[in-house]
Formats: structure tokens, sequence, C-alpha cells
């Protein structure tokens, strides 16, 4: 499969991206999701890059993903995130 360079939209490196759901799938079940999100916004995210996505689900539970950065912005304001997007754009 002959995969495009996008850029990511957290580090803004030129990559191949994945798709991270903002609200990880593991908790679509979850009764306190289902509650408080429609079905369409369980399902919306951002494409990122590897080492980004990565970072995201070794750094945080699923449930820190869903409930306090689920956005863009949410991300980009976090300082552990910051730091890593410092770092990982030095990267080749």
């Amino acid at each position: 499969k002959d995969e495009k360079l996008q850029h990511c939209l957290l580090c803004g490196r030129q990559k191949s991206l994945t798709f991270h759901h903002f609200v990880p799938r593991f908790c679509h079940s979850n009764k306190w999701f289902k509650k408080r999100l429609t079905r369409d916004e369980m399902q919306q995210g951002i494409d990122l890059c590897k080492d980004c996505h990565t970072f995201l689900h070794k750094q945080f539970t699923e449930k820190e993903l869903a409930r306090e950065l689920a956005s863009r912005e949410a991300m980009l304001e976090n300082e552990t995130i910051a730091t890593f997007i410092q770092w990982v754009r030095k990267k080749k």
C-alpha cells in the first residue's frame, strides 16, 4: 500500500499518518461516555504520525485521553505533550 506523506496535526512533521479517536474506541461502550456524547462525537479524531500517536497511548490512559484530551487544542495545551512535540520535531 503506497502511503502519502502528510503533516501530522500535532507535531507538524510530514509523515504517513494514522487516525487517533479523541474518545478511544475502548471507551465507546462505557456508560459515562454514552450518556454525554453522540455516536458522531465519539467518532471524531485527528490524523497523527506514528510517533505522536504512540506517545499519547503510552503516556495517558484511555479515559484520560477521552476526558481531558478530546480535542487538538486540549492536546496542544498539555505541558507533557508540548514538551514531547518540541523533542520529536528535532528527530529525523
